[in-house]
C-alpha cells in the first residue's frame, strides 16, 4: 500500500501544480487557433481534442477557430485548381472560394467536431458567416506600391459574439471556420484564422488566445539560435514584427492585437507536441512564447488587424 501510494504522488503534484491555473481560469473564455501539424496528425488531432474536452471538463469556455491550408491545397488540386500566393496571401478566385468554403466548413470543421463529440455531446461548428459572426470587405494588400485583386479574400470589419456566447452559456464548444460574409456585396470572403482567433478572443474578452502552430515559439535570434522568448510585452513584440519571418507575422501581429484589446495572454505553441494545450496553461513552465500587455490593468482599442501572411 505504501509503494502503491508512493507511485501515485507524481501524479498528485501535477494536479496540484494546475490549481492556482485551473482557479485562475475558471469560467473564463480561451480561443485556441488550431493549425500546423496538429490538423493532420492523426495522434496530435486526438491529442488536441482531448485537450480542448480537458479545459471545458475543467471549467474553462474553451473556443476553437481553425483554417485548413494543407486540406485546401490538396482539394484545389483535385478540382484542377492552382493554388497561388501573393503578398504572401491564396489568391482566391470564385471557384477557389467553393473549394475553401467546403474544405473548411464541410470537411476540416466536421471532423474536429467529430474529434470532441467522441468525448460527448460538446462541439457545434459554425463559420463566419452564420449569425454575422465575422463580417468583412475584400482585402486589397499592397505589392511595390501598388493596391493588388486576390480575388475573395477578406479583411475582417465587424465580429457579432451573440451565436458563440449562446453556446458557451449552454456548456458547448464553438468550433469556427475562417470564413466571413462581406455586408455590402454579400460575398463570402477567405480570411486569414490566426487573424480571426485574435478578433474574436478580443471580442469575447478571453482569457488568453492559444495559437498552434510548427515551432516551439518566437525564436529570439532566428536563424542564428534556436533559443525561445518565453515572455514578451506588447511593446517588446512590436519592435520584432519588422524583422519576423513571414509565417509567424500573423500569428504575432494577432497576438499583439488581442493583448491590446483586453485579452490577458496571448501564447504561440508548438502544435508537435502532443498536450502543448494542457503543458502551456497548466503548468508553471509553459512550452511556448507569452505575450502580455505593457500595462496589464490597462487596454487601448485598435482597429481589426490587417490581413497578413498566409491564408491558412
Amino acid at each position: 500500500m505504501t509503494a502503491r501510494k508512493h507511485s501515485a504522488l507524481p501524479k498528485a503534484q501535477v494536479l496540484i501544480e494546475a490549481l492556482p491555473w485551473l482557479t485562475r481560469h475558471n469560467g473564463r473564455v480561451v480561443v485556441i487557433k488550431f493549425g500546423g501539424n496538429a490538423m493532420v496528425d492523426e495522434e496530435l488531432k486526438a491529442a488536441f481534442a482531448q485537450d480542448v474536452v480537458f479545459l471545458r471538463q475543467a471549467g474553462l469556455k474553451p473556443v476553437v477557430v481553425h483554417g485548413g491550408g494543407p486540406q485546401i491545397n490538396a482539394a484545389l488540386d483535385r478540382h484542377g485548381l492552382v493554388s497561388e500566393f501573393k503578398a504572401g496571401l491564396r489568391v482566391t478566385t470564385p471557384e477557389a472560394m467553393d473549394v475553401v468554403r467546403m474544405v473548411l466548413a464541410g470537411q476540416v470543421q466536421r471532423e474536429l467536431v467529430g474529434l470532441l463529440n467522441q468525448h460527448g455531446p460538446l462541439a457545434v461548428g459554425l463559420t463566419g458567416e452564420d449569425a454575422h459572426t465575422i463580417t468583412a470587405v475584400k482585402h486589397f494588400p499592397t505589392i511595390d506600391g501598388e493596391l493588388v485583386d486576390i480575388g475573395r479574400v477578406g479583411e475582417i470589419t465587424g465580429i457579432d459574439t451573440g451565436a458563440i456566447e449562446a453556446l458557451l452559456a449552454d456548456g458547448r464548444i464553438p468550433v469556427i471556420s475562417s470564413i466571413a460574409r462581406a455586408a455590402d456585396d454579400g460575398h463570402v470572403y477567405n480570411v486569414n484564422a490566426d487573424t480571426a482567433a485574435a478578433a474574436l478572443a478580443a471580442a469575447l474578452g478571453a482569457e488568453t488566445l492559444m495559437v498552434l502552430t510548427d515551432v516551439e515559439g518566437l525564436y529570439e535570434d532566428w536563424p542564428h539560435s534556436d533559443d525561445v522568448i518565453s515572455r514578451l510585452t506588447a511593446t517588446e513584440l512590436e519592435k520584432l514584427l519588422p524583422d519576423l519571418s513571414s509565417g509567424m507575422v500573423p500569428k504575432m501581429r494577432g497576438c499583439l492585437y488581442a493583448v491590446r484589446n483586453g485579452v490577458h495572454t496571448a501564447r504561440v505553441i508548438d502544435g508537435r507536441v502532443q498536450h502543448s494545450i494542457l503543458l502551456e496553461i497548466f503548468t508553471d513552465e509553459g512550452i511556448g512564447t507569452m505575450v502580455v500587455p505593457d500595462d496589464p490593468q490597462a487596454t487601448t482599442a485598435e482597429h481589426v488587424p490587417e490581413q497578413a501572411g498566409g491564408a491558412r
